[in-house]
């Protein structure tokens, strides 16, 4: 996996999926508190006054020369829990984000959150 402060230099790069298609520019990077490893991103997507920041997980992406490829489809990812460009991610909204990709969530030995932003 990539050291977060070596991600948080891709932030303004393109965001694309399998096939190559631009998702969106990359925001900000959330690590595991479990693991302080980096475990997903935001991408900011939508239309000028439209923007909102949807939530993509970093398991298997890979970095190009001018973008980071995500292992999930745009349309999945467009889809995906989002919060807005100057919002937080709501513990309570935790458990979604992992849902919406079928990934496992599992909060902290005494209930402490999942993901930090970094």
């Amino acid at each position: 996996m990539f050291p977060a402060e070596n991600l948080r230099d891709w932030r303004g790069h393109k965001v694309i999926d399998p096939a190559g298609d631009k998702i969106g520019e990359l925001e900000a990077v959330y690590v595991d508190t479990a693991s302080d490893e980096p475990s997903f991103i935001t991408v900011r997507v939508g239309f000028i006054g439209r923007h909102r920041l949807v939530f993509a997980p970093l398991t298997g992406a890979t970095v190009k020369p001018d973008a980071l490829r995500v292992q999930y489809a745009k349309q999945l990812v467009g889809d995906a829990p989002a919060i807005d460009l100057d919002g937080e991610l709501a513990a309570t909204d935790e458990p979604r984000i992992f849902a919406h990709y079928g990934l496992p969530y599992v909060p902290g030995s005494g209930g402490e959150r999942r993901l930090a932003r970094r």
